[in-house]
């Protein structure tokens, strides 16, 4: 792993943040398109909806911010959506909301992995086992080692 991969980390989850309050701002409209970019939906028209209540004001509330997230195309694995959202310095949600919105949305993971990964060569340069090594790093970005690979062969690493 990278000796700059903790900085980067938390560079991102500024910016995540940001970003995330300008999209909530700007969110009048909408689109399916960057759904689709943000691998959002795949396989789907629409997200799988929980059979059982209706969503609490908390629960819609996080998985807003979560799509807000997904569609800022730097990516996000499971585990980090889950962390951003619930984390003090991130969103504040609860676990269990946001491990809720992270599991309401029907999130392509592998395309989230290679999102992660265009981000980090866009900054650094990697080999193919140091990019799986921070993508798949508990101090990086969480995604499983599968997912990982599948990232560092479809930007060409591995």
């Amino acid at each position: 792993m990278k000796s700059s991969g903790s900085k980067v980390r938390a560079l991102a989850a500024v910016l995540a943040t940001v970003a995330a309050l300008v999209a909530t701002a700007a969110s009048s409209s909408d689109s399916s398109d960057g759904d689709k970019e943000a691998g959002i939906g795949q396989g789907s028209s629409e997200k799988a909806k929980p059979s059982g209540p209706k969503l609490t004001v908390s629960q819609q509330n996080a998985v807003d911010s979560a799509e807000s997230y997904l569609k800022m195309g730097s990516g996000f694995s499971y585990q980090g959506l889950i962390d951003q959202l619930s984390s003090k310095a991130g969103d504040g949600f609860s676990k269990k909301d946001a491990k809720f919105a992270a599991d309401y949305l029907n999130v392509d993971w592998k395309k989230q992995a290679v999102q992660s990964a265009k981000s980090y060569l866009d900054i650094s340069s990697f080999s193919c086992s140091g990019l799986v090594d921070q993508l798949s790093s508990s101090a990086g970005d969480q995604y499983t080692k599968a997912q990982a690979k599948y990232a560092a062969k479809k930007v060409g690493l591995c």
